[in-house]
């Protein structure tokens, strides 16, 4: 048998996906699943974008350039120039296969092996994998459902700070969290950023979808951190549009943006069709992104709602994203979610949570919450509360659980 590396060994599997063997095994018993496990939305996709594929007139599917087709790149320039970053160019883009690659593309430029980054937990699970990848430490600072997740103390992460510390990233909003930066906040990453000479490495894939009139504020909105601020973008979830796998770095650092070109060079380029869909998709008007946003709104409503009507049930409500973190009064959500799929079903009907220990470094600090993601119709919504209630009184009766 051939050796597997160490690295594969140690390598996290996905919280979100780890339970998809026991969904299907449900489904084939004739169950139906109600996935709120995972950001896939139900959202339709642009028909812009869908018409672009459907009217592709190319003779030869090529390579694109390694940086992304100056097309794309173009539009993205127009974009971050509404957003007010009229000083960016399409040189300041990198383009890649979805967010992760931007992200693999922005550990890969900063960090060598044994080197540091810092998170603010509960973070996106596969931050985990990425560093791993490349043999980097992750170093977490926890924030805590009581206070909605909010950025811990700007003295935490110093206390964490180290001759190989590299970067900070944060999820803004954040997945899993939903939790929206403020301006005081990501100030302070700056500032700590600048002092230390380290990189803050923005995740902003969810920038649209923000409520209640509150507005999503860009590390890029700090231009004395020009040197020291990376961003990642994505369509996945701004278009509904994940499987087309488009992404993109953003920088005003040359050094940066250099350094990463040689790893977009290594993987010769960015998905052709996608960043034709993806250029497409940017040439809707604002109505598409605010129909999207007023559903996402009601959703969240009903759904954290619903769930805090549930007898020991904790949901924050999120401010941006479409995500909850929740609290049940279980002993351990990996085993509850689990036991959802393989050992309980109300009429035939069970529903599909992520357990949060997986987007924790430490399980344990998540093993009562689960991530619960708002993109299924309200309909469905009012149903999978309907049986995650029945579900949790029948779990605690089977168990013993107080």
């Amino acid at each position: 048998m051939p050796n597997i590396s160490d690295r594969a060994q140690q390598m996290p599997a996905s919280p979100v996906r780890k339970l998809v063997p026991f969904a299907l095994a449900a489904k084939q018993k004739g169950i139906k699943v109600y996935h709120l496990n995972i950001g896939q939305p139900d959202i339709e996709t642009p028909q812009t974008a869908i018409e672009a594929i459907r009217n592709i007139d190319l003779k030869i599917l090529e390579y694109s350039l390694s940086e992304g087709s100056i097309e794309y790149r173009s539009v993205l320039r127009d974009y971050y120039h509404t957003l007010g970053f009229t000083d960016l160019e399409t040189g300041n883009f990198i383009v890649t296969n979805g967010g992760s690659e931007a992200l693999n593309f922005a550990i890969s430029t900063l960090c060598d092996d044994g080197d540091e980054i810092i998170i603010p937990e509960p973070y996106y699970a596969n931050y985990n994998g990425f560093a791993g990848t490349f043999n980097i430490n992750v170093v977490a600072v926890p924030s805590t459902i009581d206070s909605g997740f909010a950025l811990p103390p700007i003295e935490d992460f110093e206390k964490k700070i180290t001759e190989k510390t590299r970067a900070i990233i944060i999820c803004n909003p954040g997945n899993p969290t939903g939790y929206l930066y403020t301006r005081e906040e990501l100030k302070k990453l700056a500032d700590i950023a600048l002092k230390y000479d380290i990189v803050i490495i923005s995740d902003e894939v969810y920038r649209e979808y923000v409520y209640d009139g509150k507005q999503q504020i860009s590390m890029l909105d700090f231009p004395e951190a020009a040197e020291n601020v990376i961003v990642i973008d994505s369509e996945s979830k701004r278009y509904s549009m994940c499987g087309v796998r488009i992404g993109c770095m953003a920088t005003r650092s040359k050094k940066i943006h250099d350094a990463a070109i040689l790893f977009a060079q290594a993987r010769l380029s960015p998905v052709l069709i996608g960043q034709i869909a993806a250029t497409a998709a940017h040439h809707n008007d604002g109505a598409y992104i605010r129909s999207v946003r007023e559903e996402y709104t009601k959703r969240r409503n009903l759904l954290v709602d619903l769930l805090n009507g549930i007898p020991g049930v904790i949901c924050p409500k999120p401010k941006g994203a479409f995500y909850c973190a929740v609290e049940l009064p279980v002993d351990d959500t990996e085993k509850f979610a689990q036991w959802l799929l393989e050992s309980y079903s109300y009429e035939n009907e069970t529903i599909m949570v992520a357990p949060m220990g997986g987007f924790y470094s430490n399980p344990e600090l998540g093993k009562k919450q689960v991530r619960i993601a708002y993109v299924l119709k309200e309909e469905d919504l009012r149903r999978s509360v309907e049986l995650l209630n029945d579900a949790l009184q029948k779990y605690k009766l089977e168990f013993g659980i107080l």
